[in-house]
């Protein structure tokens, strides 16, 4: 194929499949053989002109909707006036404003203040580079199970080695996994790793953070225990340790609150934040206590395109959309909907469907064998049974046998009752 082949010269999707085979390497992994043209809050329509229901939200980034109009609205007006200085070089006030809003949302004690970056994984680097300077610690624990990003570092933190971790060690050192306290380990799993680690692998006065997620996002959905927040919360006061909450995946309304740290009643030192927070652009964000986040010194955090005026100005009608359109109680009220919905349906097939869980709309299923054990086969069909009727679904988890649903929190009633019945009628066609 000539590579200077035209753009609009090629209409279907097959043939751009085979352009993206020959142009882009595998490792970036692809799930749809079609490529979308056109998207409105919940629906997208590819370039063959098929409409598709989207349960995926970009994976969790669109909370408002595709091309909201506030959100595009501001966008506009923003490239209107500059598209870059580089915050570093020239500041602009927005970068300011965003962060003075930021600060007083998150559930954080005191004094906060917040820095902006790209994404999700750049947020996760910079909330370690800040742990670290501000305490003069170097280790690190993290959970089985958890999702930090794909960076070096954040992907040593991540608990997940298919298809994150394989092929690319050896990682940095001093970070340390237990196992994750959620309906599949108990909080006394969890005590009991972390007093093996400081009596054989690390002291505490030399761990510099404690980073989770409060709902696992790639592990499985999984709801961390309200009581083993107070508690990992009293052992990082114990021994002067940070307590990190990864909000990337949970944040922006996804759990029924702005953040889902609001839910459990404990103030984290450091939070981490991206994917919704600005409607589909690049922006994510370390939020923390003032004191903590001054640690590096002038010239240790930022980034050519960090806190870019696009996003920024995105950033800021989002927050706008999330007041006006009531989106963490929008959340809540479908989260509820769809775990009743999910557990009739779980009656129905009593044998195939396993776990149903969330908060708010962070909403997954687990689907099992004959036996009760994992089974990642019968999910993908499922998935794929969904696919053939219009509507995009995620898997996740360890075992890869867990749907989860991440539709847009601004989705019409008529299009999230479609989406149902296009998955109960996936159901039926893999299960019965």
């Amino acid at each position: 194929m000539n590579a200077m082949t035209d753009i609009k010269t090629d209409t279907t999707n097959a043939a751009w499949h085979q352009r993206r085979l020959d142009a882009t390497p595998r490792g970036v992994g692809v799930f749809g053989d079609f490529f979308i043209d056109r998207a409105k809050n919940a629906e997208f329509w590819d370039i063959e002109g098929r409409r598709f229901i989207d349960f995926a939200g970009g994976i969790a980034v669109l909370n408002t909707g595709h091309v909201h109009p506030k959100v595009q609205a501001a966008i506009a007006a923003q490239l209107q006036r500059f598209t870059h200085s580089c915050y570093q070089v020239v500041p602009y006030t927005e970068y300011v404003a965003l962060a003075e809003r930021i600060n007083a949302l998150v559930p954080i004690d005191g004094p906060v203040k917040t820095a902006f970056f790209s994404t999700g994984a750049e947020a996760i680097e910079n909330a370690m580079k800040i742990a670290r300077s501000a305490t003069g610690r170097s280790g690190v624990i993290a959970f089985g199970g958890a999702f930090h990003g794909r960076s070096m570092f954040s992907v040593a933190l991540t608990g997940k080695v298919q298809p994150y971790k394989a092929g690319f060690g050896p990682f940095p050192p001093e970070i340390y996994h237990v196992p994750f306290p959620c309906h599949c380990a108990s909080l006394d799993d969890t005590k009991r790793a972390i007093e093996q680690l400081f009596k054989c692998d690390i002291e505490p006065s030399r761990v510099a953070a404690i980073v989770f997620e409060p709902v696992q996002g790639e592990g499985g959905f999984n709801v961390i225990q309200p009581a083993a927040v107070k508690w990992v919360r009293e052992l990082c006061d114990q021994h002067g340790i940070l307590l990190v909450a990864d909000e990337v995946q949970t944040g922006f309304a996804r759990t029924g609150k702005m953040f889902a740290m609001e839910h459990y009643g404990v103030s984290p030192d450091l939070m981490t934040m991206a994917k919704s927070m600005a409607g589909g652009t690049t922006l994510s964000a370390v939020s923390g206590k003032a004191a903590i986040m001054d640690g590096p010194a002038p010239g240790g955090l930022g980034g050519t395109y960090a806190g870019n005026p696009l996003a920024i100005a995105a950033s800021l009608a989002v927050l706008d959309v999330m007041a006006e359109e009531r989106l963490p109680e929008r959340a809540q009220k479908l989260g509820d909907q769809l775990i009743g919905h999910l557990i009739a349906q779980r009656a129905v097939y009593p044998q195939r469907m396993g776990d149903v869980r969330g908060l708010g709309a962070m909403v997954a299923c687990e689907f099992v064998d004959a036996k009760g054990a994992p089974d990642a086969d019968t999910t993908k069909r499922v998935q794929m049974a969904a696919l053939k009727r219009g509507l995009l679904l995620l898997t996740c988890g360890v075992y890869g046998n867990v749907i989860r649903f991440l539709f847009p929190l601004t989705i019409e009633d008529a299009v999230f009752a479609e989406g149902l019945a296009a998955f109960d009628a996936a159901l039926a066609e893999v299960l019965a």
